[in-house]
């Protein structure tokens, strides 16, 4: 086995965390907390926030909650690695490759943020820093009408949550696995039966 087959994915893992990075570090070291700049019109703006890790600001378990995550996050990191070694060796589709090589890299993006930026900009100890968030796309912004059955004159907008590249990297990755995990479960068990 050659370490050519290594060599796109490992880039494209080294890609994305050094985007969701290089971003995330900009935001905190230029933005205030709360802060919002209008990129597109009213429909894509930066806007920095922070949360303590779980998808769209959840909390669990406080502090202790806080490290279980993460650590949770180093093992499906480390199972999930394993598994990408597997499927490379296979000789599997290379896009569902990169759907996985997609999930690992903003999965470790988000786990830099929670273990050493607590300690690096001085408001917590590790494995209690907080999740950048940054990319904000208010598409639809409008008020239900009264007519209607339910929230009848409430305030809707899509897409309300803020997120990173590392969020946006996994999302991505996600949808490619479940486009292409027929596909590729129909040929490991066609070469299993294979004489």
């Amino acid at each position: 086995m050659t370490l050519k087959k290594y060599s796109l994915p490992v880039f494209l893992l080294i890609v994305i965390l050094a985007a969701d990075q290089y971003f995330k570090l900009y935001i905190k070291n230029h933005f205030y907390l709360g802060e919002e700049l209008a990129i597109f019109g009213n429909w894509f703006k930066l806007h920095f926030t922070e949360n303590y890790g779980m998808a769209f600001g959840l909390e669990f378990g406080g502090k202790t909650g806080k490290v279980f995550l993460t650590l949770f996050r180093i093992v499906f990191v480390s199972v999930i690695g394993y598994y990408i070694h597997t499927l490379i060796k296979k000789d599997t589709k290379p896009m569902y490759v990169y759907g996985w090589i997609l999930i690992v890299s903003g999965a470790l993006g988000n786990i830099i943020d929670s273990v050493f930026y607590g300690v690096y900009f001085g408001y917590d100890t590790w494995f209690h820093g907080r999740v950048v968030d940054m990319l904000y796309f208010p598409l639809v912004q409008t008020t239900i009408p009264e007519n209607f059955p339910f929230w009848a004159g409430e305030e809707f907008e899509f897409f309300r949550p803020v997120f990173n590249i590392a969020d946006a990297a996994i999302s991505i990755g996600f949808v490619i696995i479940l486009l292409l995990q027929k596909a590729v479960s129909e040929e490991e068990e066609s070469m299993a039966h294979r004489p």
